[in-house]
Parts: structure tokens; C-alpha cells; sequence
């Protein structure tokens, strides 16, 4: 009897041969969202007294380490969500910009403890019989630490995308959805990434400080690592704090090693290059994955999907608009656009300047406009010292993809540590070596705002063509002329995307930084933090309005006459165009 030929199954799932990776994989899946969910549940609980106190029992670390991982997930994509409505804004609107960049730079400098107490009230009044509300007023508080670095770094790859690849995309007639998905992000991805890594090492400083609060003269704990350490901190438990502090080691090492190493080695596949490189970033996690059949699997419904949105995103248009508009029209926009803003700020500061004048009299700005010029000192000395100590260890790290997959892991560690742990020891030092706190304050800043600096230039260093490193080798251009003529034109844009961050984040650190104690010894620092900080304990709100008007001031004045006119430069003369 002759058989009949065998028919290839259209189904994806029917013609791969799986393997133990593939039951792995899909069992590594399936207990992430077990665990998910399970840690899920303890947001929407009861907010009732007796989840307030936190129990310091060992065994309840696990849980709690989850706790803290999941605000910090959420967190990151509420921040990249963010980052890409906002940025695509200010990138492709003119008129948009001159509002968006601006209030980014304010945005990025206000001290997020000074109205944490009134979002944290604000969200507690949305969710009143639930602990979803406190949940959330943490997260918005990682949220603000996470979002405007990684916004500055994504709107600096749309506005110096290079020419070709728009060229490109307006020749292929590609939709605005198209052009964003398949050019404008991956344009951005190894940068976007990188300050990701970076904002999400900095939210945990905000974590440990927003899971334990207090709203209205009461005071509620979150569970968590943050909150864990602060009750082992307040009953004197040094074994618990050690606790606390090796745990979120171990959170940091397992993110870098699960979720951010197998990012920036997937990431490697969007460098412009014309050459393979010969050492690239290698990631186990990713390496397995790719063994796995799953892909191949998903791929028709991946497909279908993409296939849905794409078809969607016509309503945005397509990307052969003319790059000539009509002039008159343009001016009277302008215009318009002007006036309503000029009218809207104007009601804005009137009311401000009415409330301080009927309180506290215009007099109040006279203080903290001489304390920030000390603050400001502070500033400009960590962003110098910090830019000639870490770009050349963070172009050094970004070059050698073998010294990153070792030094990866350790600067997140360093980087993801709360810096207020250290301000005690730091306090206990200053007055054992009779160091001024108005000198030691500009390490206390460094210590979470100098990483900006170096994430940024690895990404950078990270992002140049692999023939280009080749041709300098080749042509034999070492020592201060490679310097000056290949890697500072190449990691500028990085740099000055690093620069304003850690500008922005020097600023913010200044309200803690300023103010240290240890057991019975407070010091305090002369600058426009102390004064923030002191207002904000009093309930002084003329003077914390004040304080935070003049911190706005000297961060939009500094980054318009300075960092702005670095973007534009990085624009004009060093994108990869």
C-alpha cells in the first residue's frame, strides 16, 4: 500500500521540535507571573492600623524584597511610557518644546520629598479604604526619579537623528507610527537603556524613602527593603540592617544579571556600524532565550498584532510632510500659541507672587537667592570633578565589552545603593576629621548624582561604529588626539545628556545633603538645601514655595545659558549624521 506524502502542519507549534528550553522557558514565565500576582494581592489590602507596623522577622524579607521590586517595575514603565509621549512631543513641535524642555528642566531639580506629603494625601483620598493608594504615591515618587534623565536621553536621539535614516523614512513613505517603531527607537535604544539602568538604580533612593511616610500627623509603612532597613534602623538592629542591606545587593546583582545585562546585549544590534564588531556584550539570560523555539512559535500572532497597529497608526499620517511651511501662517501660530502661554504663566505667577506677598512679604525670595549661589558653588565644582574623573573610566568601560559584563554589576551596585544610608557614617566622619559640612556636602551630592555622568558616557562609548574605533586604530591616533578628534565628538551627545541630569540631580540631592546628623550631632550646611529642607520640617510654605521658585530659577537659568547651548551643538556638529 503506498502512503500518501506527509503535509506540512501550518501551525507553528506543530512543526517545531521543542526542547528542555522551551520547558524552561515557558515555566520560567509562567512562575514570574505566579510570583507577580501573589505579591500583587498585598497592594489592595484593607487600610486598616494593623498593616501599618512592620514585622522585622527575617523570613518576611523575601516578600518584601518583592514588594519593592514590583514598585520599581511599574515605576520604570510608567517612565518609559513618559518618556516617549513626552519627548516625541517636544521633538516634533516647536512651539511644544519651548514649554516641555524648559519644564522638564524644573521638573528634574524640584525636591520630590518637599510635595511627597501632599501627593501621598492627594492619592490616599482617591483610594481611601485601600492600600493601593499609598502603593501608587510610592511609585510616583520612583516615578519622578526615574522619568526625566531617561526623557532628556530619548528626546536628544529624535532631534539628532541621523540624516539618512530620515531621508529614509520619508523616501519609504513610512507612517509616523512606522517611523517612530522602526527607526526613531531603536535610534535611541542604547541610550534610552542605559539612563533606564541609571534612573532605576536612582529610584531606590526614593523607595527607601517613600515606603515609610506620614500623612496627616500619622505615619505608615509600606512593605519593603526600604522600610525593613529604617524599622531595623530606628530599634538600633545592626544584624537587620545588614539584612536589608545584602538583600538589596542581591536585588541589584539578579536585576543586572536577568533583566538589564540581557537588555544592553540586545541592544548591540542597533549600532550604526558597517563592520561586526569583534567583541560584543554577551548575556547568558539572552543566549538561552534565543535557544528557545518560542519566537518562532508566537511569531504569526506577533505578527497579527503588530499588523493591527500598524494599520491603526495611519490615523497619525505619514512621514513625507514637506519640510518648507507657509511663513505667515507660522508667524500668526506662533503668535497665538505666545500669547495664551504668556497668559497662562502670567496668571500663574501673579496668584504665587499675591499668596507670598499677603503672607510672608516678596522679601522671602532675598534669602535663598544668596543661599543658592553657595548650592550653586557645590554644583558646579561635583559636575567638573565628576566629569574628569568618570568619562574617562566610563569610555574606557563602554570600549571593552569584557571590562563592562564586569564592571556593569558593580556600577549598578554602586549606584543603586540609597545614598542617605551613608549620610550617618558620613556625618560621624566629618566630625572626627573636623571636615566642614559645607565642603562634605559636595561629596554627600555626588554620591547619586555623579552616576549620571558615568552611565552616560558608557552608553556613549558603547554607541560608536565598531569601523570607526577600527579606522583610528588603524591609522594609529592614539593619546590626546583620539581624545580630541574621535571620542569627545562621539560621546558629546551622551555627555551633555549626562551633564544636565546630573545637574538636575545635584540640585535635588542638596535638600538631604545639606542637613546630616548622627546620633546627637546635626550638621548643617549653608545653601539654598538646608533652607528647603528647614521649611519643609517647619511647615513653613511661603518659605518652601520660595526656596523651590529660587532652585527653578538658577536650574532653568543654568540650563538655558549653558546645557542648552551644548544640546545645540551636539545637534549642529557631533549627531551621527
Amino acid at each position: 500500500m503506498k502512503r500518501s506524502p506527509r503535509v506540512a502542519s501550518t501551525q507553528p507549534w506543530l512543526r517545531t521540535q521543542f526542547g528542555w528550553v522551551d520547558w524552561v522557558v515557558a515555566a520560567a514565565v509562567l512562575v514570574m507571573f505566579y510570583v507577580v500576582f501573589r505579591i500583587a494581592e498585598g497592594t489592595t489590602v484593607s487600610f486598616t492600623p494593623e498593616h501599618v507596623a512592620l514585622d522585622t522577622n527575617p523570613a518576611r524579607l523575601p516578600y518584601y524584597a518583592g514588594r519593592s521590586l514590583l514598585r520599581m517595575f511599574v515605576a520604570l514603565g510608567a517612565s518609559t511610557v513618559f518618556t516617549f509621549v513626552y519627548a516625541y512631543a517636544a521633538a516634533r513641535s516647536r512651539r511644544l518644546e519651548k514649554i516641555l524642555i524648559p519644564a522638564l528642566d524644573i521638573l528634574q531639580s524640584v525636591p520630590v520629598l518637599a510635595f511627597l506629603t501632599v501627593a501621598i494625601g492627594a492619592f490616599i483620598a482617591l483610594f481611601p479604604h485601600s492600600f493601593i493608594g499609598l502603593e501608587l504615591a510610592s511609585i510616583f515618587a520612583i516615578f519622578t526619579s526615574q522619568a526625566w534623565n531617561m526623557t532628556f536621553s530619548f528626546y536628544h536621539s529624535l532631534i539628532t537623528l541621523p540624516r539618512e535614516l530620515d531621508e529614509l523614512s520619508r523616501s519609504l513613505r513610512l507612517t509616523r507610527w512606522m517611523r517612530f517603531w522602526k527607526i526613531e527607537v531603536p535610534n535611541g535604544a542604547i541610550g534610552l537603556i542605559w539612563n533606564g539602568m541609571m534612573s532605576f538604580g536612582g529610584g531606590w533612593f526614593f523607595l527607601v524613602a517613600s515606603e515609610a511616610v506620614t500623612v496627616a500627623n500619622s505615619e505608615y509603612t509600606l512593605p519593603g527593603v526600604g522600610a525593613y532597613a529604617g524599622a531595623a534602623i530606628v530599634r538600633g538592629n545592626l544584624a537587620y540592617v545588614f539584612l536589608a542591606i545584602l538583600a538589596m545587593a542581591i536585588m541589584v546583582i539578579g536585576v543586572n544579571f536577568f533583566f538589564w545585562r540581557p537588555m544592553t546585549a540586545w541592544a548591540e544590534k542597533f549600532k550604526q556600524e558597517q563592520s561586526e564588531a569583534t567583541e560584543v556584550q554577551r548575556s547568558l539570560v539572552l543566549n538561552f532565550l534565543r535557544r528557545s523555539h518560542w519566537p518562532q512559535v508566537l511569531a504569526p500572532a506577533r505578527r497579527t498584532i503588530t499588523g493591527w497597529f500598524a494599520r491603526a497608526g495611519r490615523v497619525f499620517g505619514t512621514d513625507d510632510r514637506p519640510l518648507q511651511v507657509n511663513g505667515t501662517r507660522r508667524r500668526a501660530g506662533d503668535i497665538g500659541f505666545a500669547a495664551a502661554t504668556i497668559a497662562l504663566i502670567g496668571w500663574g505667577l501673579y496668584s504665587l507672587l499675591h499668596y507670598l506677598h499677603t503672607t510672608a512679604g516678596l522679601g522671602v525670595f532675598l534669602e535663598p537667592f544668596l543661599l543658592g549661589m553657595l548650592t550653586f558653588a557645590r554644583v558646579i565644582v561635583l559636575v567638573a570633578v565628576a566629569t574628569v574623573v568618570w568619562v574617562p573610566i566610563g569610555v574606557r568601560i563602554g570600549s571593552s565589552p569584557r571590562l563592562a559584563r564586569i564592571a556593569q554589576p558593580v556600577v549598578q551596585i554602586l549606584a543603586s545603593f540609597p545614598a542617605n544610608f551613608l549620610f550617618p557614617l558620613a556625618t560621624w566622619l566629618f566630625v572626627r576629621t573636623g571636615l566642614s559640612i559645607d565642603v562634605g556636602g559636595i561629596l554627600l551630592m555626588g554620591l547619586g548624582a555623579q552616576w549620571y555622568i558615568l552611565f552616560n558616557s558608557i552608553a556613549g562609548a558603547m554607541a560608536i561604529p565598531t569601523d570607526l574605533r577600527e579606522a583610528m586604530d588603524n591609522l594609529g591616533v592614539h593619546g590626546w588626539h583620539r581624545w580630541r578628534r574621535f571620542i569627545i565628538p562621539a560621546i558629546f551627545p551622551y555627555y551633555v545628556t549626562g551633564g544636565i541630569t546630573a545637574s538636575g540631580g545635584a540640585w535635588n540631592a542638596s535638600i538631604v545633603a545639606e542637613i546630616v546628623g548622627f546620633g546627637g550631632t546635626t550638621l548643617t550646611a549653608h545653601g539654598l538645601g538646608a533652607y528647603i529642607a528647614k521649611a519643609t520640617e517647619a511647615g513653613n510654605y511661603p518659605q518652601l514655595i520660595a526656596g523651590i521658585a529660587v532652585m527653578s530659577l538658577y536650574v532653568v537659568g543654568l540650563n538655558r545659558l549653558f546645557w542648552r547651548p551644548l544640546y545645540r551643538l551636539a545637534e549642529a556638529r557631533y549627531s551621527m549624521a
